[in-house]
């Protein structure tokens, strides 16, 4: 399984402003640089030979988190080795993570090199997901991105199949020579 977290993503409780007023004039906002206090991350694993995903959201993102997250993909799937491919975050690696690793030995954890985020196929997959789930929603509190991760991962998984690297192999050019011969 690929393995990480996206975030933070932030409730909006208003619709964004227009870009122009009614009489032609750019309207002008004050601009809000603070990230505020309820901040979600999503916690994501992709099943790359089927590409069924589990997600997960929290209010933080710490070992506790990603404890709880690698819990969830242990459950999800019961039986056999469970490769978590995952970046070299202080949470993935943290003292009590490596102990609740120690009880649990079906799970291991793959680190990717840093600066390699393209070999985590997790990432593609949240381009995906953000466009499902995200992409020109306006959430009231984190009780809503919580619905609206859970909504857009069901529908995901209903469409779901393996994920490759690289692009498929391109298909044959059956009449290639019937078409030179009569040129």
């Amino acid at each position: 399984m690929a393995a990480d977290e996206l975030g933070p993503v932030l409730p909006r409780t208003f619709d964004p402003a227009p870009g122009w007023s009614s009489d032609g004039r750019r309207i002008k906002a004050a601009l809000e640089y603070s990230r505020g206090q309820e901040k979600t991350w999503v916690y994501g694993g992709l099943r790359i030979t089927d590409g069924h995903a589990v997600t997960m959201t929290a209010a933080s993102r710490n070992s506790i988190g990603w404890q709880r997250f690698l819990a969830l993909l242990e459950k999800s799937n019961p039986t056999g080795t469970i490769a978590v491919i995952t970046d070299n975050l202080s949470s993935h690696n943290s003292v009590s993570t490596r102990q609740w690793l120690t009880e649990h030995p079906r799970i291991q954890q793959v680190f990717i090199p840093k600066g390699a985020c393209w070999l985590n196929l997790q990432e593609a997959w949240w381009r995906v997901f953000r466009r499902q789930a995200l992409a020109g929603q306006t959430f009231a509190d984190p009780d809503e991105i919580t619905y609206a991760t859970a909504v857009a991962t069901t529908q995901l998984n209903t469409r779901a199949r393996p994920w490759i690297w690289g692009r498929p192999a391109p298909e044959p050019r059956r009449r290639r020579r019937r078409f030179i011969y009569l040129l």
